[in-house]
Formats: C-alpha cells, structure tokens, sequence
C-alpha cells in the first residue's frame, strides 16, 4: 500500500470528512492517463469543524506525516484547543512524507463552503480507498473564483480539455 492509500485508510478509519479539490480532484474525472494534469500536492477540503481536523490530523500521524501550519511544525499538544484556533484562522495545514507525498488540509475553496459541495460529490477509489471528490464543475468555478495567476493559467492553458472532461460530467 502506497503512502496515499495509507493516508486514506487512516482518514476512513477515523471518518475524517472530506473532499479532494484542486488539480488532483481534476485528475480524478480523467478519462485516461493521456489526461491527467501535472500538480505537486493534493488538496484535501475539510468542514471548519475543530474535531473533524483533529481526527485528521490523528490520520496523518498514524500515517507516519509530518505537518506544518505557515511553514512551521504544527504545535503541539494537538487537541481540540489548536484544532479551533486553525478553524477560526482557517488557517492550511500541510501533511508531508519527504517529497514522496505533500497534501494539503485546507477549510477553504474559493466561493463555496463544505456543506453545499459535499451533498454533491462524486465518489471514486484509489488503490482500494474509498476517495471523495468535489463535482468537476464546483473545482473549476471555485479555481475561477480564487483569481490566482496559476489558476487563470490552468484554466486557460487546459480550456479545450477541461470543456470535454465537464461534458461527460
């Protein structure tokens, strides 16, 4: 089992809520691997709910990862405590092992919040994990809507490919 399907099965374990967003959740929706768009992390969209980070982070620890929080080792103790400062904050906490994997927990996706997204996500498995996505649609709108260069870039770059992955959506 591969250091993502770990992580997944420890998320699973622990009913950790959450959606793959970003790039990797594009990757998803892939009709092949001719396909699949290049990205460095894999963005994991979690409610603003202080104990489902928690569990989380409990997930990325069994799962042997190292986590920073603004390029810093997360504090510890991680209680509830810490897990409502970062909710409040919304701040991202990042889960690393090495370079082989980099994911990142953040309790934000540009112009929506959890709870609409989740009724309508789709379902996938990776390496025998079950793995929720955000609908294609709702991670392009929402890369639309944060307005970064690289956005704007992959969006622009990705147009004709994206519009064929959305009709079969």
């Amino acid at each position: 089992m591969g250091p993502f399907a770990t992580l997944l099965a420890e998320l699973d374990a622990r009913r950790v809520r959450f959606l793959v967003i970003g790039v990797w959740g594009v990757n998803c929706y892939a009709k092949d691997a001719g396909a699949i768009f290049r990205t460095l992390d894999r963005d994991l969209f979690l409610p603003c709910d202080a104990a489902n980070l928690l569990r989380a982070w409990e997930a990325c620890d069994a799962a042997g990862l190292e986590m920073t929080c603004a390029g810093e080792p997360l504090d510890e103790p991680r209680d509830a405590w810490l897990a409502g400062r970062i909710v409040e904050r919304k701040a991202l906490t990042r889960a690393t092992l090495g370079t082989d994997l980099v994911v990142d927990l953040t309790l934000v996706m540009a112009g929506f919040d959890f709870e609409t997204v989740w009724p309508e996500r789709r379902a996938f498995v990776s390496e025998g994990a079950p793995l929720p996505v955000a609908r294609l649609s709702h991670i392009l709108e929402s890369k639309a809507a944060a307005g970064r260069d690289k956005d704007r870039l992959f969006l622009a770059t990705h147009a004709e490919a994206l519009r064929d992955l959305l009709s079969a959506e």
